[in-house]
């Protein structure tokens, strides 16, 4: 019996060196927590998109130049969701986390707006890339999230409408 060498063998078990990190970027994203009540039943709704990595999460994008937050919000809750009125109202809190991008560290800050949605609030109208889009029932939103900070943001944003009565 062929006896395997002792230092292959147990490289097997170290995890893989990653390449190192050349750069450190900072990144800014916004989105919203859109809300309604439901036209039939009445009841509060988050409004939820599910990325390729079939994530449920709040629609958001990059803050570009020369835009506010609140601006980027809007503008990104347009192009993901396809909802086309709504009221920016409080701002919720921020998230920060950080990835790793190949060789690149990515420092993210994530602006969070409580939006309410208006008009026709079924007329939706998703990106390609998501692989879904719908309005829960708030309570299970919190419990879809795949994000816990946002979890926590939606708690604050329902409290936030039961106070104003919305």
């Amino acid at each position: 019996m062929k006896r395997p060498k002792p230092i292959q063998s147990f490289k097997k078990f170290l995890p893989r060196r990653r390449s190192p990190i050349e750069e450190v970027v900072k990144e800014t994203t916004s989105g919203g927590i859109v809300f309604r009540r439901n036209p039939r039943t009445n009841r509060l709704e988050i409004l939820l998109i599910q990325d390729a990595k079939n994530r449920w999460t709040v629609p958001k994008g990059h803050v570009e130049e020369g835009e506010e937050p609140r601006q980027t919000a809007e503008r990104e809750i347009r192009e993901e969701t396809g909802l086309q009125e709504m009221k920016v109202m409080n701002w919720l809190g921020k998230v920060n986390f950080r990835y790793r991008r190949t060789h690149t560290l990515v420092l993210m800050t994530m602006h969070i707006y409580l939006v309410q949605g208006l008009g026709n609030t079924d007329k939706l109208a998703p990106e390609d890339w998501l692989t879904d889009i719908k309005w829960f029932d708030a309570a299970e939103a919190v419990d879809k999230i795949a994000y816990e900070d946002i979890g926590k943001l939606i708690l604050l944003g329902m409290k936030k409408i039961r106070k104003a009565g919305l």
